[in-house]
């Protein structure tokens, strides 16, 4: 009850009036005495009235000082509006979710403190009531401050008391931790008074401590980690949600701040329990006691509380996110930073193009996102399916053909010395859907804990090899109108500067003449990089950049093996596969990625994905690089694959090996999505060709075929579409010369070298190919030579040439080299190619053929040993005649053979040589067949003397028998008669 001055007056003179005229106190008292009285209070009551002015002068003086020393602590206090104070105490920090595709939960990203945000209404009733009665049991009552409690813990403070009760209400400890700070000091005290007091007029009680129990700290949880907020303390102590919290445990939760890692259970070792709980467990039944003194909870309640075993209730260790997707989880973690840095910039005028440029500037942004993303309780969803990336994960973990580990020296960060250590072969590999360019799923390695590199992202990058072929040679030239699948290359050695390229069988590697498509089909380097250069002026190179390339370097944009995969620093699983996708998709680049939205905590979108397509090769082009690279699967580098899956799709792809066999790629795409793999060591060395019976090609294919497998079976509508790729229009079929890639003629079809393959409609040859032509010819010994004028024309023989200005075109200047030209396949074998140099003649005459014999009916004899014969005649002389004559001529590269039948008779064989001199009959082996009897010898008289002036020519038969008569003039030689 308040009384003002004059009532004090008036009850202290009616008090005195009743005790003087008290009838007992004046029969007791005389009249001397009851004047003392009188004069005694006369002089107490003007005392009284002195001091008690100058005490409420003093307390007005006192009040007033107070007051001016209050309002000199809170003089540099904002008067804080409704929204301000809302923003502050709603700040929490509350930790980023991640999300699988389709919203399935991830977990929390790493943060320094994980907190997650509760209404009131799911927290339980008994933390509510724990809370007040622990910490603030006027909380319903007070207007943000308990002013005896405020004296109170003055007075302990000036006197040291060791003692400390406490003089904060939950308001004012709520302002110190979201707006002020645990600073010890009068100033800090005074501003959280006079903010308490103004936030209790915005503010009901249910809005203040529900902010309350979601910023609080409680010490850790079971995972060791750092916890704020009731929700997180009941999942990560208990394992129930703050709703379903019991009453023991919601009095051991609501204990905890007041000294949260004294009183936490769980150590910072990876929150193991810990031996002693008695504090935390003292401090739950302290909580119990003032429930059950304020009236929360019965006796009976408070009994039952006091027998629960706190210790046997407490939540087992959990897995992390981060320790059970550690590659996912980090590279959330680094693509979410990326985003909101972009937008953190580009929110306060500045572009992408500025961060790419500044360094501080993008390392002063990229802190800010860092902080706003461990901070501000995102929810992120990514394009990763769950099921999918685990089963991958199995596969790997599983797989049985790996490479053996390697011996490796690497810097011990610690020590900064070199040690040795032993490297397994590793992978990465990336799953991407064509349309969308969704990543939905891909591997970083094979074991986190050993190497934490994402090998499947940047900036895991290595050379691609041979997977470049299609991005960078024929690709671009095709989208030029340079090369068509059915142009012919020369695979055969050549230079460009200082650069001899070779095939991977090595430096005698050589194909000859071959179509683009079969050139990827078989993986030819030297076809590829001549079809690069054929582009070079005009720079192919930016193909790549529209793909997505970010690793390129400077010397790159000028090496004639780039399109090998001689890269200088190299390319990531992810945009060596994206870029694939490119020809899955119609040509046009679609950036691959990984995270779908970033979401606030109150459903604001902060970010969403949105595709941009590129258009970088026409769907011509993407179709015709799409139909080479079946060829890769279907027969060529890659055939293994069918075998090794369990369904059929309309894959096409490329193998990718780099020098020394360091790197080994396989790439293939379908119609629904493209998928890579890398294998390698992560210090660069040489994989085994061969390993456990598998070469390195195909224990890579074995690999991505498994993993496909996987996610067949999970989802096979993905990885087998229904449909093929569809051919657009201007696509044509043409036939070609496969000398020349240009429109047979007469003499390709002649000789057998027409073949067709599929056009762009734009690109179709025009011109016929004119690069043959007939030529006559003599062969000795497998190789043809220019008909010199001496050669026998029975000889000499005609054929399908290569004309000299093709040759001279390919700078093919020997034989040699010509024969490089030609594929070494029976398709080519009607075509001749002469030597450069005449034959020469040896200068004797040619010497008995040897061998000679009959087998049914078969005249057969073996290859004369001079190198100068051209051919071969024979003679014959039927049964017991010795009348031989020529019956037939062999050119010295037919096969050595002539039917005879089986007649009776007998067979000279003679060698010819350039010149046409000719074995002599008398020096040639008779071969006889069947029962063979010359006729008996005539004896004849001496030939008459030669007439004069006649010359003739003649010969001998092994039997002395003239041959044909010479033809004189005049005096003659007769040489006529039997």
């Amino acid at each position: 009850m308040n009384f003002n001055k004059s009532q004090i007056f008036e009850k202290i003179n009616s008090f005195w009036q009743r005790v003087t005229s008290n009838k007992a106190v004046r029969a007791i008292a005389g009249k001397k005495t009851r004047k003392g009285i009188r004069v005694t209070y006369g002089v107490v009551w003007n005392l009284f009235l002195l001091f008690f002015i100058i005490g409420i002068l003093g307390l007005g003086f006192a009040g007033g000082a107070g007051a001016g020393y209050f309002a000199s602590l809170v003089k540099d206090e904002p008067v804080r509006s409704y929204d301000s104070l809302k923003k502050d105490i709603y700040n929490y920090e509350e930790n980023t979710e991640v999300y699988f595709a389709n919203e399935v939960y991830l977990g929390q990203l790493r943060a320094d403190l994980q907190r997650e945000e509760v209404s009131l209404n799911e927290i339980s009733q008994y933390v509510k009531d724990a809370v007040i009665a622990t910490e603030d049991q006027y909380f319903y009552k007070h207007d943000g401050v308990v002013p005896k409690s405020i004296l109170r813990a003055i007075v302990q403070d000036v006197t040291s008391s060791p003692v400390q009760t406490g003089g904060s209400t939950l308001t004012q400890q709520l302002i110190k931790n979201q707006i002020l700070s645990n600073e010890v000091s009068f100033d800090r005290k005074a501003k959280e008074i006079l903010i308490a007091l103004r936030l209790e007029k915005f503010f009901d009680k249910d809005e203040i401590l529900e902010a309350y129990l979601n910023i609080i700290p409680y010490g850790r949880n079971s995972s060791g980690r750092n916890i704020a907020g009731v929700q997180t303390a009941a999942q990560g102590i208990f394992g129930v949600d703050a709703k379903d919290l019991n009453l023991p445990q919601a009095a051991f939760i609501a204990g905890l701040p007041q000294n949260p890692y004294v009183y936490t259970p769980f150590s910072n070792k990876g929150g193991q329990v810990k031996e002693n709980l008695e504090p935390g467990l003292n401090r739950m039944k302290t909580v119990l006691e003032r429930m059950h003194t304020g009236g929360f909870i019965t006796q009976q309640q408070y009994e039952e509380a006091l027998a629960y075993d706190i210790r046997a209730n407490l939540a087992p260790p959990k897995s992390e996110p981060a320790e059970k997707y550690p590659w996912l989880t980090a590279e959330v973690e680094k693509r979410a930073t990326d985003i909101l840095m972009k937008k953190l910039a580009q929110d306060d005028g500045y572009e992408e193009k500025d961060l790419e440029e500044n360094e501080d500037l993008r390392i002063h942004y990229r802190g800010i996102a860092d902080k706003s993303l461990r901070q501000n309780g995102y929810k992120v969803y990514t394009t990763i399916d769950k099921e999918i990336f685990d089963s991958m994960q199995e596969v790997v973990k599983n797989y049985q053909y790996f490479g053996p580990d390697k011996e490796a020296t690497k810097k011990n960060l610690e020590t900064n010395e070199d040690v040795k250590v032993m490297e397994p072969e590793e992978l990465g590999s990336v799953l991407i859907e064509n349309k969308t360019g969704k990543i939905i799923s891909f591997v970083g390695g094979r074991d986190f804990e050993r190497e934490q590199t994402n090998h499947a992202f940047a900036p895991a990058v290595r050379p691609n090899g041979s997977t470049m072929k299609p991005l960078l040679a024929y690709a671009p030239a095709m989208e030029l109108g340079l090369v068509q699948p059915g142009s012919v290359i020369a695979d055969v050695k050549f230079t460009y500067g200082n650069y001899t390229p070779q095939n991977v069988g090595g430096p005698y590697d050589f194909d000859g003449l071959m179509s683009a498509r079969h050139a990827l089909t078989i993986s030819k380097n030297i076809p590829a990089i001549k079809t690069y250069l054929k582009a070079f002026n005009q720079r192919p190179i930016t193909f790549l950049e529209k793909m997505g390339f970010t690793s390129l370097a400077e010397a790159d944009y000028h090496a004639a093996s780039l399109p090998i995969g001689g890269m200088t620093n190299g390319v990531s699983v992810e945009e060596n596969v994206n870029a694939f996708a490119t020809f899955a998709n119609e040509g046009k680049f679609i950036d691959a990625y990984m995270i779908e939205k970033i979401v606030t905590n109150d459903g604001e979108v902060v970010y969403e994905h949105e595709s941009k397509p590129v258009e970088v090769f026409s769907p011509q082009t993407a179709y015709l690089t799409i139909d080479m690279m079946r060829d890769v699967i279907n027969g060529g580098t890659a055939a293994s694959l069918n075998g090794y899956l369990k369904f059929n799709a309309d894959w096409a792809g490329k193998t990718g090996t780099t020098n020394f066999i360091h790197d080994v790629w396989f790439v293939a795409a379908n119609p629904n999505v493209t998928f890579g793999i890398w294998m390698g060591y992560d210090t660069p060395k040489t994989i085994p060709s061969s390993y456990k019976g598998l070469s390195y090609s195909r224990r890579s294919i074995l690999l991505w075929a498994q993993q496909m497998n996987a996610v067949y079976d999970i989802k096979p509508e993905l990885v087998q579409p229904k449909e093929n790729f569809k051919m657009p229009g201007g696509i044509v079929s043409r036939s070609y010369c496969g000398i020349s890639g240009l429109l047979p003629s007469d003499l390709c079809r002649e000789a057998g070298l027409v073949q067709s393959d599929i056009f762009n409609a734009k690109y179709v040859p025009t011109k016929v190919d004119d690069n043959l032509t007939k030529g006559k010819y003599i062969e000795v010994n497998g190789k043809a030579y220019r008909v010199p004028a001496s050669a026998p024309q029975e000889f000499v023989q005609e054929g399908i040439m290569i004309k000299k200005e093709f040759l001279d075109e390919h700078g093919l200047k020997d034989s040699k080299a010509i024969e490089q030209l030609l594929p070494k396949n029976s398709r080519w074998k009607n075509l001749v190619i002469t030597e450069t140099s005449e034959l020469k003649d040896n200068g004797s005459v040619p010497s008995q053929v040897q061998g000679a014999s009959i087998s049914s009916g078969i005249l057969r004899w073996a290859k004369h040993a001079h190198n100068d014969v051209i051919g071969y005649r024979i003679y014959g002389a039927a049964n017991f005649t010795t009348d031989f004559k020529k019956i037939g001529s062999i050119p010295a590269t037919k096969d050595l053979q002539f039917k005879v039948g089986n007649a009776v008779g007998a067979y000279y064989v003679t060698a010819v040589d350039v010149t046409g001199k000719e074995t002599p009959l008398a020096n040639s082996v008779l071969i006889k067949n069947g029962d063979y009897k010359p006729e008996p010898e005539v004896v004849t008289p001496p030939p008459p003397p030669p007439s004069e002036g006649g010359n003739a020519e003649g010969g001998n038969n092994e039997n002395g028998n003239n041959g044909n008569n010479g033809n004189g003039n005049g005096k003659g030689k007769d040489n006529g008669g039997n």
